[in-house]
């Protein structure tokens, strides 16, 4: 048999078929064929893909961090230290090694291992006895400022307070020394356990997803800010360059001379320029008037010192530029290297949409903490300034829920004004000058 078949064939085809089959058949088939076929076959495939975008890593789910989760550990015992305001990751981790060490090195009699139940969760961070569930530490989650693991040594250092300090004080417990260099005191919690790095990463989650709640508390949904957005908004803004444009200008940086008697003070009072600013240095925040510096004529409250005697004081402590100028008692000539600037600092944040944080810190006015790489860094923010103005209308005396409110609903271009709060408190009266 010789079959040629054209066939040309549309076909939907919906087939159920159940067929049971017992054939005997034997076909012998001589069978030439040409089978030309023309399909149309359509396919409509509807995906529906659910991707959770709003996953935060980490060890815990983030609904068992809201109610708190517990671990065991040994509680070793604690130690304070004293601390710079914004120390390094590096210097962090070398605290809490000698946090450990202290702990260790304590008499037999006082070091006392206890058994404990650690509670994390995004408001707080206890220590419970596993056996009474006294509360042995009650810490806020804010007030975490470090938590390192070593090996399975787990170190959580917390801000502490003075007694009669406001709850709305930022600032730890600070003390200045006889050099004047104003430090704050942490208290380091020591623990051991085999769960270390977990308990290190859950805490470090837990302000993750505190962070998610805060947003969604503020009508903000966390999927509709991902990093790449905020990044990509960073990337497109310049850092606000009003500081280098001043810098630049020749007619700003002046050299100058004073002359003083032999064991005369400067009669200054120097502050940071602030975590944040372009050029760290030191700003004169107040002069005596009867002083050398007042004397000449030639400084204003405001003015950076770039360097003295040429000894550059750029990126020094603030500690350190204090001993400096102390040094300048048995001199009776000083050469100065300053910049003129105005005691206010201006700042222009911009803001595309609220969603987007403005990556800074208030308590009472005063700016506390800082995103480093955020909108608020590059505007010009610096930490421990004081906020003058927002958009022109004075906060001086705003209540500080109010402060708040201001920036959390101010989109676009922020302008404010700011001063080092020091300068601030000295300008007001609040503070009484110690010259040098």
């Amino acid at each position: 048999m010789n079959l040629t078949l054209n066939v040309n064939l549309n076909l939907n085809l919906t087939l159920n078929v159940n067929l049971t089959l017992n054939v005997n058949l034997t076909l012998n088939v001589n069978l030439n064929l040409t089978l030309n076929v023309n399909v149309s076959l359509t396919l409509n495939v509807s995906l529906t893909l659910n991707v959770n975008l709003n996953v935060i890593p980490g060890p815990c789910e983030p609904e068992d961090l809201i109610d708190g989760i517990i671990f065991a550990a040994n509680y070793l015992g604690s130690t304070q230290l004293l601390s710079d305001k914004n120390p390094s990751k590096g210097t962090r981790m070398a605290q809490a090694q000698e946090a450990v060490s202290q702990v260790k090195s304590q008499d037999e009699d006082s070091q006392m291992v206890t058994e404990v139940d650690l509670f994390i969760s995004t408001k707080a961070v206890k220590v419970l006895n596993a056996d009474t569930q006294e509360t042995l530490m009650d810490s806020a989650l804010r007030s975490i400022s470090y938590i390192a693991d070593i090996g399975s040594i787990v170190v959580l250092m917390a801000r502490t307070r003075m007694a009669g300090t406001s709850s709305q004080d930022c600032t730890e417990a600070d003390l200045s020394s006889s050099e004047g260099q104003r430090h704050y005191r942490m208290i380091c919690y020591v623990f051991e356990s085999e769960d270390a790095q977990l308990i290190a990463q859950s805490i470090g989650q837990a302000f993750s997803v505190a962070y998610r709640e805060f947003l969604r508390a503020n009508g903000i949904n966390p999927k509709d800010l991902s990093q790449k957005q905020y990044s990509d908004i960073i990337n497109s803004q310049e850092m606000y360059n009003d500081d280098l444009v001043h810098f630049s200008n020749s007619d700003n940086c002046k050299e100058l001379e004073l002359e003083k008697q032999k064991g005369e003070s400067l009669g200054v009072v120097i502050v940071e320029s602030g975590w944040g600013s372009i050029l760290p240095t030191v700003i004169l925040a107040n002069m005596l008037n009867s002083g050398p510096a007042a004397r000449s004529g030639k400084l204003n409250v405001g003015d950076q010192i770039m360097s003295i005697n040429n000894t550059s004081l750029v990126g020094l402590p603030l500690a350190t530029c204090q001993g400096i100028i102390k040094g300048l008692k048995s001199q009776v000539q000083v050469k100065l290297s300053i910049v003129s600037c105005p005691p206010v600092t201006t700042v222009l944040i911009k803001r595309p949409d609220l969603k987007f944080q403005l990556g800074f810190s208030v308590q009472n006015g005063i700016i506390c903490s800082l995103m480093r790489g955020g909108i608020a860094e590059r505007g010009g923010v610096r930490v421990g300034h004081r906020i003058i103005e927002i958009n022109g209308q004075s906060v001086v005396a705003m209540p500080h829920e109010k402060i708040v409110q201001t920036l959390s609903v101010s989109v676009g271009e922020i302008n404010m004004k700011t001063m080092p709060a020091v300068m601030f408190r000295l300008l007001t009266g609040q503070e009484t000058p110690v010259y040098i």
